[in-house]
């Protein structure tokens, strides 16, 4: 019956889809349908399918026992598993044990009636053939994917699990799990037993190096078991120990192959297979579809060969999915493998080389044409959004076939070749797409700018029509013609596609003058000489236009349904009249044939009405798709229809010579063999294309009409029957496409009625018949049944009956018959009688239902009787509804109020029952709404009733203060109290939140300004209190806008930002003062920097006036030049800028005392504060407090541990090295009077004289860089402060410089006041009694807490931990043997502290520099200074003598006292 044909694609993500069995025999599952393919040969054939799953194959595999091999099995997603015999292509036996869909499959190798199968849920079903029989087991609650027989022991089944769990388990023992293996952490897609049995074969090349133990590789020793999974590995396991023993890892191979669709997104499938006689060598799937053969006793790279390796092109460029194994009887072996790519292989085991390939299709044909040019060169247009140009007369290979899938991205619905260009195909998709493919370059096709909007169904090329044809001449001289689902023929120039098409219409209408609108287009055909063209349209009329001007000839009205197809016969036939004969189809399954060759000989003036054809065609059953005149005969046509077969008619005779019945589906496009008059190509829904001879065919009519409905009818009903209370996708073998990820769609204008004959003849369908017309139309309409299978059938689920309003009324018609007759003849008693009958009262009791039928108080009674029962069952809306039918609107809103089951359509007619009921009703729905949570529609429904304010007071209540505002906004006066109380707690849960800048708006709209600035302040960030400044400004709040304002700059100085600090502090009025205090502290900042005694810091920004440009040599000088170019502070300012006012404001300022904790630049915050007060009473003329401030801003530095930077600022203060000159530019001499002025002014030369010291005696030395205390002065701030507590005393003996120093260059004998030497020593002794104090009370704690060890060492003398000492006195300096006790130690504190408080004030107030100290440093600077006299050394030496006692100096004085 059938030649060649390409079958549908096999499903995709199966584990065992397709098998093969010993005698060459492959079956694959591809929809709902199992194809059978002979790939014995040296080049396969299709040679039948095997019909009758109702969805996807999931699962098929073959017997391979002799005398038994031709029986298989398959499984579905409906739930069945069949036996079938694959040589007569029959139904054996089927099982419908599973509760859910079948997942895998597998016939056991060792027993021949054994198969296993596992479903979705976890449960694992053997079947036994020869009995029927089945058994259940559910070895673990998981999804199986994937399970196999054991080829050596029939018992052993291994099953693989989604979550990537195998379980090996006994079906001899009602499936006991026997081990499990644990290892993979995804989907398990393949298992594969090992051929060989025992576990020897690869004990050498294990993961864990255990040896057998040298018994005997029977069954008991177990088998290998592959397994492959998601995770992209490939495990060994030991069934015998039950572990894994070799991982393999998946090789990343370049792509190989010919290009696919970028859109589709892969993943990776790793199915394995385990050959028979090749117990060392395994195959495998890898990424992109290449096929891996691994040999498990080598490592490395050397373990796996590529197959396809010897040339391109060879390999699948898609994930590969199934791959079985043969051994044919000339002894050649070969593995079979189906993909992604819809390709079917099939290789060479030896060679690893590709035998043959066989393309399949992923959609409905939907248009199949031969090019008129190539000879047999033949063009499939697929719903899988591909284009297939098939070499039919190919002799190296018969599936010769190249694919197109660039620029289509839609379902491919039409296709014409050009008549004349070899190559040259146009097509036409669902998107409305129109396009021409060169199928011989590989360049993208050309589109036309012009889209249909909907389905394009026909394409045609023609002579082009006007505007085309204007000035034509010499240009190309066909045009492409395309029809779509909107009933528009577009006239396209392909030569520009990218022009915009025309439409035809507009021409049609000009010519003939025609006003109305036009019947929407559904075909057109050109006659082949090119002067006429036929176009049908959607009402059933065929009109005849003669071009180019497409004036209407004539209208044939012969169909009343939409037109489908219309073909001209060919005109190389030997008899001219045949030249004019028009074929059509449509939806009412008659074909017409009409001849015109006298309408275009003698073309009438006005159009001609054709209401008779020239031959009537019938047999059909179902609407004609398709049809085609035979290239090599005159008058024979081929028909394709709706009813699932293909027709060839002899025209002029009118008689049905061959009837075609290899398809299951419907069929869509038909084309005839241009080379062989025998031969015809057919196409349809079931996805495949098919070859057939004409003379080979059993029938010659197509399957009568009513009996085929009778088998379909039928069969459905055994569908719903299986199918019961279980989803199903569609009847007789109507699949969803899932399966190749395709949607399948039929064509639109095909979707019409059918017209079934029933006066044709008697064949039948063969076993695989086709499913209903009716229900193929019926799932092509509704796209959700086409798209999905999971939605179960509406018709199979009986629809739940509602409750009767009336139940004891209605049960009382279900009694016997009797009863049922007394009833009329009581009822006739009651209407026509003067008195009812005795005991008989009508809506009560035995006469219940009889108020129905009586008067209205009868009806109330049966009311009353109806509302009890309901009540007694809890159907209280059925109460509700009655009372409302009886008109007690009232009872009806009391009873849903007191059930809380109020709605709003209850609400709705409460007004009914008055003003009262109504506003009770809606405050009874407002409570129920509240227990509801649904607060907004209870204060709408408040709202109706005016309690505005109750209503508000619900949302504020439940939080929802947004809506609460709005509603007072909207209905209430803007001055409204309770719109700040709102305000004003929304503001306070948003703080509580977090949500400040929301809370700062709520209380803007308060009027609380203060509030919001707080508010907004309290992130404490630079924008913030920038922000916050700002709201407090506008707001009026001046106070604590230049607070805030003042937190700003602070922090933004302290980021170094001085030019944002400034510009937060000159939006504000009243903050000249700090104003000025940035600015010293700017300047002080980057004169250190420029001086190298700090560090440079990231500034982020500075002021202009800051350049080092701009530097003096007194700083002093210039802040005041600064301040006067900058600020207009001056001597002569007056009022709030007044040098007093400004002064006094600075004051106000709190300093804090110098901690040693404090970072450099909070330092020299804090000692420009001091700067600017020196400033302000320099240009005040107050020198005392100048010397002060002064004082206060070195000892900043100084006492917070940073002595260069109090070394440089004394530097940069007083050049001259003078104190009472602070001024190059305004020369005074300062004069005090006051006693602290005088100490400040004494201490500040004496640091000096201290500087200058150290600086005379470390000059030269290190190359002759400056240092400080040892240290480059570049580097002697570099960390946070120096920590030189006494800068001139080290652990080490100081060499002195060998440069000599002529003479100093200030007044050393400052630094020797021997008053300063007394305080100092007492001060030492102090701090030396309070650290042996507290060390004795120490020891005295830890001996009351019983902390002190026996072993542990105590000190002996406390004292001695004091590193510094001396005093004037000799017991001190000597250290007595015997301890001393709390009271002599108390005694001498208190003596020295009366020494210290005898002392003046100024002298603590205002310290010198270390007298010690600087009595050695001079004594070191003798010996290489001539300028230091005698007299100032025996000075200094007698200072070391009475107050050097501590031990260190006494070492470093060792050498000037001896």
């Amino acid at each position: 019956m059938r030649e060649r044909s390409l079958p549908a694609s096999p499903n995709w993500y199966c584990s065992r889809c397709s098998d093969v069995n010993n005698n060459g025999l492959l079956g694959v599952g591809a929809k709902n349908v199992v194809y059978l393919i002979d790939v014995s040969a040296s080049s396969c054939r299709v040679v039948g399918e095997l019909v009758g799953h109702r969805d996807l194959v999931s699962g098929f595999s073959f017997c391979q026992h002799a005398g038994q091999n031709h029986v298989c099995v398959s499984a579905s997603t409906d739930g069945s598993v069949r036996f079938w015999d694959s040589e007569k292509k029959t139904l054996i036996r089927e099982h419908t044990a599973h509760p859910t869909p079948v997942s895998a499959v597998h016939w056991s190798p060792v027993d021949k009636n054994l198969v296993v199968s596992g479903d979705e849920k976890g449960v694992v079903l053997i079947h036994w053939f020869h009995t029927g029989d089945t058994a259940s087991f559910f070895p673990e609650p998981r999804s199986i994917f994937c399970l196999t027989c054991s080829p050596h022991t029939w018992s052993s089944v291994a099953v693989g699990y989604k979550d990537g769990m195998i379980v090996l388990i006994d079906v001899s023992k009602k499936g006991e799990v026997m081990h499990r293996l644990r290892g993979h952490d995804n989907e398990i897609h393949s298992l594969a037993w090992s051929p060989l049995a025992g576990e020897d074969s690869l004990c050498s090349k294990t993961e864990d190096g255990e040896a057998t133990n040298g018994e005997s590789t029977g069954e008991e020793n177990g088998c290998y078991l592959a397994s492959g999974s998601k995770d992209q590995t490939v495990k060994i396991w030991s069934t015998a120990k039950g572990k894994g023993v070799m991982t393999l890892k998946l090789p990343y191979l370049k792509r190989r192959g010919s290009a696919v669709d970028p859109g589709v997104k892969e993943r990776i499938w790793l199915n394995v297979h385990w050959p028979n006689g090749r117990p060392t060598q395994l195959v495998s799937t890898c990424f992109s579809g290449e096929l891996v053969m691994w040999d498990l006793t080598k490592a490395g790279k050397q373990r796996w060969s590529l197959f396809g390796a010897s040339s391109e092109g060879q390999n699948h460029n898609r994930i590969v999915f199934n791959t079985s194994s043969v051994v044919l009887q000339d002894g050649r072996e070969l593995l079979i493998s189906t993909s992604m790519d819809r390709e079917i292989k099939c290789w060479d085991l030896s060679s690893l080389s590709c035998c043959w390939t066989l393309p399949t299709l992923g959609g409905v044909i939907h248009a199949l044409t031969f090019s008129p040019v190539g000879s047999g060169c033949l063009a499939l247009g697929v719903a899988d959004n591909m284009i297939r140009v098939w070499s039919t007369l190919s002799t190296q290979n018969q599936y010769d076939i190249r694919s197109f899938w660039q620029g289509i991205k839609s379902k491919v619905t039409a296709l014409a070749w050009h008549p004349m260009k070899e190559g040259s195909l146009s097509f036409g998709t669902d998107d409305g797409k129109v396009g021409i493919y060169d199928v011989f370059s590989n360049k993208p096709p050309q589109i036309s700018s012009s889209y249909h909007k909907k389905t394009v169904y026909t394409l045609a090329w023609g002579p082009p029509v006007p505007p085309l044809s204007f000035g034509a001449a010499g240009k190309q001289s066909f045009s492409l013609y395309s029809c779509a689902g909107e009933g528009v023929i577009l006239q396209h120039d392909p030569s520009k596609l990218s022009g915009e098409a025309s439409d035809i219409d507009k021409l049609i209408k000009d010519t003939n003058n025609i006003k109305h609108k036009l019947s929407p287009h559904t075909d057109l055909s050109w006659k082949p000489d090119g002067k006429v063209v036929a176009i049908g349209n959607e009402d059933g009329c065929i009109d005849m236009y003669q071009a180019p001007s497409l004036k209407l000839l004539c209208s044939i009205q012969q169909h009343h349904k939409i037109i489908n197809t219309l073909r001209w016969h060919h005109e190389h036939g030997p008899s001219p009249k045949l030249h004019g004969l028009l074929a059509s189809g449509s939806s009412n399954a008659i074909v017409f044939v009409h001849d015109l060759c006298a309408i275009m000989e003698n073309p009438p003036d006005s159009p001609v009405v054709v209401t008779e054809p020239f031959r009537r065609l019938c047999g059909h059953t179902a609407k004609i798709t398709s049809m085609a005149w035979s290239p090599h005969h005159s008058g024979r046509l081929v028909t394709a229809s709706y009813d699932g077969t293909a027709q060839v008619w002899d025209v002029l005779e009118e008689t049905a010579l061959s009837n075609y019945r290899g398809h299951a589906g419907y069929l869509l496009c038909v084309d005839w063999s241009p080379v062989d008059p025998d031969v015809i190509w057919t196409g349809g829904k079931d996805f495949t294309v098919q070859e057939w001879k004409v003379s080979q065919q059993e029938f010659t009519k197509p399957p009568k009409g009513k009996k085929m409905t009778m088998l379909q009818e039928k069969k459905k009903a055994g569908s719903k029957q299986k199918t019961k209370n279980r989803p199903a996708s569609g009847s007789g073998g109507a699949a969803a496409p899932k399966m190749n990820g395709e949607a399948i769609t039929g064509r639109e204008k095909l979707g019409m009625d059918l017209d079934m004959s029933d006066d044709d003849g008697d064949e039948v369908r063969s076993s695989n018949s086709l499913e209903s017309p009716a229900a193929t139309e019926m799932q092509r309409k509704s796209s959700s049944a086409a798209k999905t299978k999971e939605k179960p059938d509406l018709h199979l689920q009986k629809k739940k009956k509602p409750r009767s309003m009336l139940p004891l009324s209605t049960s009382m018609d279900h009694r016997p018959k009797e009863e049922l007759l007394q009833d009329c003849v009581t009822l006739a008693a009651v209407t026509h009688g003067s008195a009812p009958p005795a005991g008989c009262v009508p809506g009560q009791g035995d006469h219940i239902h009889l108020g129905l039928f009586a008067d209205r108080q009868a009806l109330y009674c049966m009311f009353a009787a109806e509302e009890e029962a309901h009540m007694e069952a809890g159907h209280y809306d059925s109460v509700v509804y009655l009372r409302l039918w009886s008109g007690d609107l009232e009872g009806a809103l009391q009873l849903a109020t007191e059930r809380g089951e109020l709605n709003d359509h209850l609400l709705s007619i409460a007004p009914m029952a008055g003003f009262n009921v109504w506003s009770q009703t809606v405050e009874a729905f407002v409570k129920q709404l509240c227990l509801q949570e649904q607060y907004l529609k209870a204060a709408s429904h408040l709202l109706s009733l005016n309690k505005l304010y109750e209503a508000v007071d619900l949302l504020r209540s439940h939080k929802l203060y947004r809506e609460a505002i709005a509603l007072v906004k909207a209905r209430l006066p803007a001055d409204e109290p309770v719109l700040k109380e709102l305000y004003t707690s929304w503001a306070a849960v948003l703080e509580k939140d977090g949500h400040l800048s929301a809370a700062a708006k709520c209380y803007l709209a308060a009027g609380s300004s203060f509030d919001a600035a707080k508010v907004v302040s309290r992130k404490n960030d630079v924008s913030s209190l920038r922000t916050a400044a700002g709201l407090a400004r506008i707001s009026g709040e001046d106070t604590l806008a230049q607070s805030l304002a003042l937190r700003c700059a602070k922090d933004l100085a302290a980021a170094q930002d001085w030019v944002g600090a400034q510009e937060v502090l000159s939006s504000q009025d009243g903050l000249l003062v700090h104003r000025l205090h940035l600015c010293v502290a700017e300047l002080l900042s980057v004169t250190l920097e420029a001086s190298e005694v700090v560090l440079p810091s990231s500034r982020v920004s500075t002021h202009q006036w800051m350049s080092p440009s701009r530097q003096l040599i007194n700083i002093l000088d210039r802040v005041r030049e600064i301040w006067e170019e900058e600020f207009a502070v001056s001597q002569k300012s007056e009022g709030h800028c007044s040098i007093a006012a400004l002064l006094q404001e600075l004051k106000s300022i709190e300093s804090p005392a110098p901690t040693s904790s404090a970072l450099l630049r909070q330092v020299l915050l804090y000692s420009s504060v001091h700067l600017t007060r020196a400033v302000l009473s320099w240009l005040l003329g107050d020198d005392g407090e100048l010397i002060k401030e002064l004082w206060q801003a070195v000892a900043w530095p100084r006492d917070s541990g940073h002595f260069c930077v109090s070394a440089e600022l004394c530097r940069l203060l007083f050049c001259d090295g003078d104190v009472s000159v602070c001024s190059r530019k305004h020369p005074k001499k300062l004069h005090h009077s006051e006693d602290e002025a005088k100490a400040a002014a004494s201490s500040l030369q004496a640091f000096l004289c201290y500087h200058r010291l150290y600086e005379s005696w470390w000059r030269g030395l290190a190359g002759g860089q400056e240092v400080q205390n040892g240290l480059h002065l570049s580097a002697a701030d570099s960390g946070p402060k120096d920590e030189v507590p006494n800068p001139g005393l080290t652990n080490q003996t100081v060499e002195p410089s060998t440069e000599r120093l002529d003479e100093l260059d200030f007044d050393a004998s400052l630094l020797l006041s021997e008053h300063h030497a007394a305080c100092q020593a007492a001060q030492k002794a102090v701090r030396e009694i309070q650290e042996r104090l507290a060390a004795m009370v120490l020891q005295h704690s830890r001996a009351q807490g019983g902390q002190l060890q026996s072993g542990e060492k105590e000190d002996d003398d406390p004292s001695q931990s004091s590193s510094s000492g001396g005093n004037s006195f000799e017991n001190i300096n000597k250290r007595s043997e015997d301890q001393d006790t709390l009271l002599s130690l108390s005694s001498k504190m208190s003596k020295y502290q009366e020494e210290l408080a005898n002392l003046p004030g100024t002298m603590k107030m205002y310290p010198h520099p270390d007298v010690v100290e600087c009595c050695l440093v001079l004594l070191h600077l003798s010996r290489s200074s001539p300028s230091v006299s005698d007299s100032l050394q025996q000075e200094a030496k007698d200072l070391l003598r009475k107050y050097g006692t501590s031990p260190s100096v006494l070492k470093a004085s060792r050498q000037f006292l001896t």
